[in-house]
């Protein structure tokens, strides 16, 4: 009898086993999840898990059944047809960009072929295999994107010559802008690890019928991980670790998901911890001192130097290490077949980052600073997504994101042989609230309506206190006495909001050409309040603005045949000005930045035209976008009175004042030509060049944050197991005449200086090659090898202020447990 149990338990064991699938990449052998399994009929539907395996249970065996994924070709077969394969398929990798899935340009899911903004993406794979120390290094690998670093910890993007707070970050759907963006450099983009990222896209230029406010030169959206649901309770364990030489980098990442029936969550951190940078060593620009740190501040909140130490090594940039953490909790609910929420919260912070800039400053051969470093840099996210899909004939899915944010900055500084320490301190609370709706128009879908909302509104609280150290030799002990100094945004506080209302329209007018077009009205409200006018009075201490403004886009796709797409689109977008921008206070170069309460908002009008072409079964794609921007009163700093002066005694030193002024008219123009494909079986290449050209129509300068021509070329090779690439970069030379002197952004300082005419040089032309090896032992480990500037050229990108790493090993181990 038990033989007989035991053989009817066989029997059924192979039954339910036959009715499983295993889809497997044929490349690696390794299981693909997520596959999309479904019938002719499509009214049956069923994915694969992590382990690649799927039911099919539920379809006949007279079913013709597709699997399909983004990434792979679609493969079609009878299911009485699988047990010929052993129930195991094999699907090929797909090169294709053309019917990619964007995400950001409508705010939901759009084929790329329907979109005529230009858009980079970079996925979970390319993220991986670049294995960037910050997000910043990230964003300076993709077409189009150039980024200056004050210092080591930050990055500040520009994007078809904007940055800072013209360009729009987005973390899962919501805006990391503050009403503290400033113009010039912002390095608030390294507060996002890449080590949790599953994608980030780039919108290039105006978009801000979508995103509103500051999303002029592009707009930069991050993607996070979300976990997902199992029908069997799972835990998937990643260790990450990473070292680099340059600057003796050590991270260490680590993360679980946990999927059950009805919900999943993913737990992340990562720690890295950065030393002083090293510089290159080969001086191709022939300029020998240049950018070497000869002398260096020792001090330290409890440590006095009254003079600077002599440097063993110039290479070594002293006083640029830091550290940070990341942390990252997830959780997916499904309420119901047609909703579901998610939960967010993310924590990033740091220890005190060195601001290099001011440490490096020298003045008649001495450091001008003992002290000059950013408190820990804390940003906290907690923010709740409501996804609902209820297909009504005026909604068919939408989804409610409600947020908090806040977010500490501080800046610390003494300058050398003084006791005198200044503290700076700003908090900011961010509420926002974003609903974005869509329906389709036809039984085709094919003509679409998306429609939505935002609100935001910021708190901001300014804080500043002097001290005066106390000194026993070179401790130090304590603090003698406080005094009284400026604060950086209005003392009494300050609030700044917005509300906002949008459309977009989306119709393929015929199989060959789409047209959109969108409209989104915002009114900005601004209320700041100065209580302390010992160093200057304004006009108004106590002001409030009300800004109101009207931005509008219209696109147009045309596919005269399968291989080519021509995208046109004309667009504006607006800045209203924020609580930097009106009211800061702030030093630099021996001139200080005062509030201007008069500030307007600034307005680009946008027009621009996109051309791609496939080649080889689109396995290539060559890509060239060219655009024409205006600037309509541009925001920039010029020279300014306050109560009939032009000078102010700013921490006991007399400064010119300056302050952010609206202009007439100014434009920038530029394209980027790039190339992305699959050369034969196992090598592929892509490369990009970029060029940007900006001037104001009524002072006949320059404009700040120009990028000089630079692009890159990259051919890998990739044989089962193993992928190998070499990448050079390339940087051409920007002249002394090309830099605006006005503002003083570009840190013109930062470049060669020529005794012979007592003038700046410029920033020189760079190359570097870089290279960089994976091999991925299985499905579950992998490890990396990446050597960065083989040549070990000295160099620095332009407008920074520190030097860029030289030679360069990087290795990192991936886990999956």
């Amino acid at each position: 009898m038990r033989f007989y149990v035991g053989l009817l338990f066989f029997i059924f064991s192979l039954a339910a086993q036959s009715q499983q699938v295993k889809v497997l990449d044929r490349e690696s052998n390794f299981p693909i999840n997520n596959v999309t399994i479904y019938n002719d009929s499509r009214d049956l539907v069923v994915y694969t898990d992590k382990k690649g395996i799927a039911d099919l249970s539920a379809f006949k065996e007279s079913d013709v059944i597709s699997f399909n994924h983004l990434a792979c070709y679609e493969f079609e077969i009878l299911k009485r047809e699988l047990g010929v394969i052993d129930f195991v398929v094999y699907l090929i990798n797909r090169a294709e960009q053309l019917d990619e899935v964007v995400l950001s340009a409508s705010r939901g899911k759009e084929s790329r072929s329907r979109v005529a903004e230009t858009i980079a993406i970079a996925s979970k794979e390319e993220i991986r295999r670049m294995a960037p120390q910050t997000s910043a290094d990230l964003l300076a690998n993709l077409p189009g994107i150039k980024v200056q670093k004050t210092q080591m910890g930050g990055g500040s993007p520009v994007i078809r010559g904007m940055e800072a707070n013209r360009v729009l970050l987005v973390i899962d759907g919501v805006r990391m802008n503050n009403a503290i963006y400033r113009t010039g450099h912002l390095q608030n983009s390294i507060t996002v690890s890449p080590t949790v990222l599953e994608r980030t896209e780039i919108i290039y230029g105006p978009s801000s019928v979508i995103y509103g406010s500051d999303a002029l030169g592009g707009v930069i959206n991050y993607f996070t991980k979300t976990p997902e649901i199992n029908a069997e309770n799972t835990f998937e364990t990643s260790i990450f670790s990473r070292y680099s030489s340059a600057n003796n980098e050590k991270t260490i990442h680590l993360d679980v998901e946990a999927s059950f029936k009805k919900w999943a969550a993913f737990t992340a951190v990562s720690h890295s911890d950065f030393g002083d940078l090293k510089m290159g060593k080969t001086r191709n620009h022939g300029f020998e001192d240049w950018g070497k740190v000869i002398q260096y501040s020792n001090n330290t909140n409890s440590f006095y130097n009254p003079i600077g130490l002599v440097n063993p090594n110039p290479n070594v940039q002293k006083n640029t290490g830091y550290n940070q953490l990341d942390l990252l909790q997830k959780f997916y609910v499904p309420l119901g077949k047609k909703t579901d929420i998610s939960l967010n919260i993310q924590y990033s912070t740091s220890s005190d980052i060195p601001n290099f800039d001011n440490l490096a400053e020298v003045a008649n051969g001495k450091l001008r600073y003992a002290e000059a470093y950013y408190g820990p840099q804390n940003r906290f996210l907690a923010s709740s997504s409501l996804h609902f899909n209820p297909d009504f004939s005026w909604l068919e899915k939408g989804t409610l994101i409600f947020a908090f944010q806040q977010i500490e900055e501080s800046r610390i500084e003494r300058r050398m042989n003084s006791l005198d320490r200044f503290y700076r301190t700003e908090n900011v609370d961010v509420y926002s609230l974003n609903g974005d709706f869509s329906v389709p128009l036809n039984k085709a879908k094919n003509r679409n309506l998306s429609y939505g909302f935002e609100f935001t509104h910021n708190n901001v609280n300014s804080n500043a206190i002097g001290k005066t150290i106390a000194v026993n030799g070179n401790e130090i002990t304590g603090f003698a006495n406080d005094f009284v100094i400026q604060s950086r945004y209005p003392d009494g506080g300050s609030d700044y909001s917005s509300t906002a209302l949008y459309t977009n329209y989306r119709q393929n007018l015929n199989s060959k050409s789409t047209l959109s077009t969108g409209i989104r009205f915002t009114a900005t409200f601004l209320k700041a309040l100065w209580v302390d006018d010992t160093f200057m009075t304004l006009p108004d201490m106590d002001i409030y603005t009300d800004n109101k403004a009207v931005s509008a886009t219209l696109g147009y796709v045309y596919k005269p045949t399968v291989n080519w797409q021509i995208n046109t689109l004309v667009s504006s977008g607006f800045r209203s000005p924020n609580i930097d921008d009106i009211g800061k206070i702030r030093h630099k170069n021996g001139k200080v930045t005062v509030p201007n309460i008069y500030l307007k908002p600034e307005n680009v009008y946008n027009a621009e035209l996109g051309l791609l072409r496939y080649f080889n079964n689109k396995k290539f794609l060559v890509s060239a976008n060219a655009y024409y921007m205006l600037l309509h009163h541009y925001i920039a700093r010029g020279d300014f009175e306050i109560n009939g002066q032009n000078t102010l005694v700013y921490d006991g030193v007399t400064a010119t004042t300056m302050a952010n002024i609206n202009n007439k008219n100014a434009y920038i123009a530029g394209g980027t030509f790039s190339f992305l494909g699959t050369l034969s079986n196992h090598f592929k290449t892509n490369g990009s060049i970029t060029y940007t050209q900006g001037k104001s129509y009524d002072k006949k300068l320059p404009l700040s944050s120009i990028p000089p021509l630079f692009g890159n070329l990259e051919v890998s090779c990739h044989f089962k197991k193993l992928q190998t690439s070499l990448n050079y970069r390339f940087n051409a030379a920007k002249r002394f005449k090309d830099y605006n002197l006005e503002e003083g952004i570009d840190n013109i300082e930062q470049t060669p200086f020529i005794a012979e005419t007592d003038s700046y040089y410029g920033t020189p032309k760079w190359s570097t090659l870089n290279l960089n090896t994976n091999y991925q032992f299985s499905d579950k480990v992998s490890v990396s090898f990446r050597l960065d500037n083989i040549f070990d050229v000295h160099y620095k990108e332009f407008a920074s202020s520190i030097s860029a790493p030289g030679r360069n090993y990087v290795g990192s181990l991936l886990l999956k447990l």
